[in-house]
């Protein structure tokens, strides 16, 4: 196994033996860091077997698992993140200790206690060829729109500020209003979080889009419109959405015109993120009304497809259809390969970093959903894959609130907000 110690708290490293763990400790190492997704050449442990050595080992362990021609943002994040948990010196790892420098590199030059300019002088001086974290750079420095993720954990959900770097201007995609549905409680620290990224980058907020009514948390729409002034907007069919609910909630009172938003967009419609081309693509199959935004190079597609490595989106709520949803993906992989792909939720396979990039391209070869596979697999794949999942656990909490744009419930003559349950509605109890 070759090394390098590149500070005090970091080395990295080529493939390490199972058997070397326990050495890391008695050198008083904290850590690993797995930077190699499973299954790229048949000696390798793998990550469940890396973790169950670490933790022998009395090691903690994270798996960020990347590829050299695909390292996003969010790859970056999730290994900074590791070491910072790691409470002392990190062995980070592939299957040359390359990635690992770069991820730690880029990391640096994003935070600016590096210079672009000083990235290849330093691998050098690291004896690893760093060319392709330049090469990242130039690319990143290029795109438009910029695409800044928050993962919330709570929900497995990504929200999203999509900016126009000419002219700072920028729209949300998908915020989230914290629920605690133990206590009730509401909260926005979520949403807080977005405004102070926006405030710090020196952005304008043009839009609040949802790509759908979502089922799992709430909408922080209305409240960050009125903080913001930004109008709200989701897709036309969201109108097919409030009617079934209406019923399902037996809500007569219920504007079922789509009138709680400032703007329904239908398919194809096109606008603009300051300077930037946009426009609108109808996705249902996981919602009546679910669509996706292309906005520059780049698509949020919402609970359609999930990274490559996690599949697509259940299509069993009400209104949903898994060959409706099957078309809908089609025509997202019908954009160029090279169209950035940002999906709404990762639930972190084999416990690996969250992750929300990937591109078009990556999503038909490698998605297992989607790889070789025709409408009639993906149908029978779905539909199977989907009798085994529980509803999930907000969805009638959420609902009510997001088919009004994300407003709660008006206060009752005690000032209480209530929220109202139908009970036997839904199917997908886990008995």
């Amino acid at each position: 196994m070759s090394a390098v110690r590149v500070d005090e708290r970091l080395v990295v490293s080529g493939q390490p033996q199972l058997g070397d763990f326990g050495g890391f400790a008695k050198d008083g190492f904290a850590a690993i860091i797995n930077n190699r997704p499973d299954g790229e050449h048949p000696s390798q442990p793998g990550n469940e077997a890396e973790m169950d050595a670490a933790k022998k080992a009395g090691l903690s362990y994270s798996f960020v698992p990347v590829t050299g021609s695909s390292i996003t943002e969010a790859d970056i994040r999730g290994f900074q993140s590791a070491l910072r948990k790691a409470g002392g010196p990190v062995i980070a790892h592939c299957q040359s200790g390359k990635r690992s420098l770069m991820l730690f590199v880029l990391g640096e030059v994003l935070d600016g206690r590096m210079g672009a300019e000083e990235v290849q002088g330093f691998g050098r001086a690291h004896g690893i060829d760093l060319a392709a974290a330049s090469d990242w750079l130039r690319t990143w420095n290029s795109q438009r729109p910029r695409v800044k993720g928050f993962f919330d954990p709570r929900t497995s959900s990504i929200q999203y500020v999509v900016s126009d770097p000419e002219t700072q201007k920028c729209a949300i995609i998908d915020p989230v209003l914290d629920f605690d549905e133990k206590s009730g409680a509401t909260g926005t620290v979520s949403a807080d979080a977005i405004l102070s990224y926006v405030k710090s980058e020196g952005l304008e907020v043009e839009w609040i889009l949802d790509t759908h009514p979502h089922a799992d948390h709430f909408s922080a729409a209305h409240y960050l419109k009125q903080k913001t002034g930004a109008p709200m907007a989701i897709g036309d069919h969201v109108v097919e959405v409030q009617k079934l609910w209406q019923g399902i909630y037996n809500w007569p009172t219920l504007r079922t015109d789509g009138s709680q938003w400032d703007r329904l967009f239908s398919h194809g419609e096109p606008f603009k993120v300051g300077s930037i081309d946009a426009r609108v693509i109808f996705s249902p199959g996981h919602t009546l009304a679910s669509i996706t935004y292309v906005i520059g190079d780049a698509a949020f597609v919402h609970d359609t497809i999930f990274m490559p490595d996690s599949g697509s989106a259940r299509a069993d709520f009400p209104g949903g259809s898994a060959r409706v949803l099957w078309h809908s993906i089609q025509g997202i992989l019908s954009l160029p390969d090279t169209t950035r792909v940002f999906t709404g939720h990762d639930y972190q396979p084999g416990g690996r970093h969250p992750r929300w990039e990937s591109t078009v391209g990556e999503e038909r070869r490698t998605n297992p959903h989607l790889a070789g596979i025709d409408e009639a697999g993906f149908i029978t794949l779905r539909e199977a894959r989907d009798k085994t999942l529980a509803m999930p656990k907000l969805i009638l909490h959420a609902l009510q609130v997001n088919i009004m744009g994300g407003r709660l419930p008006e206060p009752e003559d005690n000032g209480q907000r209530y929220l109202k349950f139908p009970l036997n509605a839904l199917s997908g109890s886990p008995w």
